[in-house]
């Protein structure tokens, strides 16, 4: 037996192969994490669907220069789409009244501490893409593959992730890559951070 495999082995090596002797591995995608979520909120569709009442957060947080993501409004209802710190309350809906949030709302107005940082326009019905482009320092919002006017700038600290809201039957459906639309040039979907040991 053993030297039927020596064999095989040899005679893969003077017939070459097609197959390269490498492993490939299942590399970690970036979904909505289920340990960090509100109490009455529900993640399914391996981990991209939001529904109930509550939010979720992205497992992982934004780390290279320039992030893209997207979300399908499949029902609407009460969402909030946008950014978030560690310490955000996940159980307390809406989001964007507290410091740690910075939430696009279904009426399209981007909330932080209560207040209203900007205003989009363009009224978002089901079936809409919302996709959001974030470099540190502007919020970029598109519809449907088209920017939002105005940009708004965020004053973030530390380190954010993507964090969604839904309430009053609102359905989100994320994508953090194979997105509907392509990303703005210079960005990208969010990044896996790799530690080096």
């Amino acid at each position: 037996m053993l030297s039927c495999l020596k064999s095989a082995c040899c005679l893969r090596f003077f017939q070459g192969s097609n197959y390269p002797d490498v492993i490939v591995s299942h590399r970690p995608e970036v979904t909505l994490d289920t340990s960090r979520m509100g109490q009455d909120v529900v993640v399914v569709k391996n981990g991209r669907r939001l529904c109930g009442t509550g939010g979720a957060v992205a497992n992982a947080p934004i780390v290279q220069n320039k992030a893209y993501f997207e979300v399908k409004l499949q029902t609407q209802g009460t969402w909030g789409i946008g950014l978030g710190t560690r310490r955000a309350n996940l159980s307390k809906v809406p989001l964007g009244t507290d410091s740690e949030t910075w939430i696009m709302d279904q009426y399209g107005q981007v909330k932080h501490d209560n207040k209203v940082l900007s205003q989009f326009r363009t009224t978002i019905e089901e079936g809409d893409v919302i996709g959001f482009a974030y470099d540190h320092e502007i919020f970029r919002v598109f519809v449907n593959g088209t920017e939002q006017e105005p940009s708004c700038r965020v004053a973030t600290r530390g380190t954010v992730f993507p964090i969604f809201y839904v309430d009053e039957g609102a359905i989100l459906d994320i994508q953090f890559s194979t997105f509907y639309f392509p990303p703005p040039e210079g960005y990208d979907r969010i990044l896996l951070e790799k530690s080096l040991i």
